[in-house]
């Protein structure tokens, strides 16, 4: 299993750049263009999925208001993968090949987009990735725009080492995703002066944090930087505070909040805990609280909370379009050579530009502290490039490549 997998018990159940309201409206040929979505709206995982859904309805609605996308009407056309991996290969095949969709975009967890990406590469489908993960993925016809572990620390250790001390104490899920996140810890530690002086890694259903807080209070570290992956792993948050160790050692973490879990957690619990990420609710811009407002509008006010998971799938959606309309097609390989001539939106998480290298993007980040069971944000990191150890990943110079690489650290 995989990290978002094992969040599924962890949680419950506008006018935004690209779209211009003043653009004159047209007539929609009847022709429409269509994007495939392989997202879990049943099962677990529909937490994720289903604000992930509606993001992408917000992102097709304006479209449409705003005369569609080369004078044609934009729709979705759904396959709930029902939190099933089994189910996105089938649904993957089905929409390349039989709905013949013009993109598709979708999968929540690593697992299931290895599934889906070689059979959308042999059907030569168009894939947008929108969810943070570990990175490394280099195709051409892939594009992935969310977050990776180094997007996320680069602009948040430098700050804690500064305002709280050298000695980074790393607590993170046993597998690839935290591996990789504690050797950029490390990395970005040592460049900045700072030094992980220990690291402790966890089954995913580790739940017991006794003996871990008792070595911490041994290591006196300065800061504790958390890469926990679900509801056996949010045990930690209230051993922690139990042990009375709430406020004494600052902890940051690259996967706190992503689908809200601080709405339901006591903010004495919360309180203090440190992430950076691409997109909060909070963030305080006329984008964002014209999306809010047009989200809340369509949708209710009983959604939860919409994190960076939900809004990479809207923002993703904006970069696509973009790069259909300099295409002035939808043809794969017209849409490949727009992006390699570069892509950029503005989104309610701030400026996206496309990498053509890499095919992951450029994204501003903000450093945010819970306070009182929300986001405080206290920096915006503007233009935070996607990182590519070595440069192994060049599509430009290599536009053949189709593998995952690991960064080498």
């Amino acid at each position: 299993m995989d990290r978002r997998a094992f969040l599924k018990a962890s949680v419950a159940v506008g006018g935004v750049t690209a779209i211009n309201a003043t653009v004159p409206r047209v007539a929609l040929s009847a022709d429409a263009i269509k994007i495939g979505t392989l997202i879990d709206t049943s099962g677990p995982l529909s937490v994720f999925g289903g604000n992930k859904l509606k993001c992408l309805q917000i992102g097709v609605d304006e479209i449409n208001a705003a005369g569609g996308l080369l004078g044609r009407k934009v729709e979705l056309v759904n396959r709930d993968t029902q939190s099933n991996n089994q189910l996105f290969g089938q649904y993957a095949r089905d929409l390349a090949l039989g709905a013949k969709v013009d993109v598709v975009f979708g999968c929540t967890t690593s697992s299931a987009r290895e599934i889906a990406r070689p059979i959308l590469n042999r059907a030569k489908a168009l894939y947008f990735y929108n969810t943070n993960y570990e990175g490394g993925v280099c195709q051409k016809t892939t594009i992935c725009t969310s977050t990776t572990p180094a997007q996320m620390v680069a602009p948040l250790i430098p700050q804690l080492i500064k305002d709280h001390g050298r000695k980074i104490y790393v607590l993170a899920a046993d597998y690839n995703y935290g591996h990789i996140s504690d050797k950029w810890a490390k990395a970005i530690a040592k460049e900045n002066g700072g030094q992980v002086i220990g690291s402790e890694f966890f089954p995913l259903d580790a739940s017991s944090f006794g003996p871990t807080i008792s070595k911490i209070q041994a290591a006196k570290p300065d800061i504790i930087h958390t890469v926990f992956v679900g509801p056996a792993h949010g045990a930690f948050w209230g051993q922690w505070a139990a042990a009375g160790m709430v406020g004494k050692i600052p902890i940051s973490s690259q996967t706190f909040g992503l689908a809200g879990e601080h709405l339901r957690m006591p903010p004495a619990v919360s309180e203090g805990i440190y992430v950076c990420l691409n997109y909060f609710e909070e963030i305080d811009t006329p984008a964002n609280k014209a999306f809010l407002t047009k989200f809340r509008a369509k949708f209710g006010a009983d959604y939860g909370y919409i994190g960076e998971l939900a809004m990479a799938e809207y923002q993703g959606l904006l970069l696509w379009a973009e790069a259909v309309r300099k295409a002035k097609s939808t043809k794969v390989d017209a849409v490949v050579k727009a992006i390699e001539q570069g892509v950029d939106v503005a989104g309610p998480g701030g400026q996206i530009k496309l990498d053509p290298v890499t095919n992951h993007c450029t994204v501003d980040m903000y450093v945010a502290r819970m306070k009182g069971g929300k986001f405080d944000i206290q920096r915006t990191v503007k233009a935070v490039a996607p990182s590519n150890p070595g440069g192994k990943c060049d599509l430009m110079k290599r536009p053949n490549t189709n593998q995952q690489f690991e960064p080498e650290i």
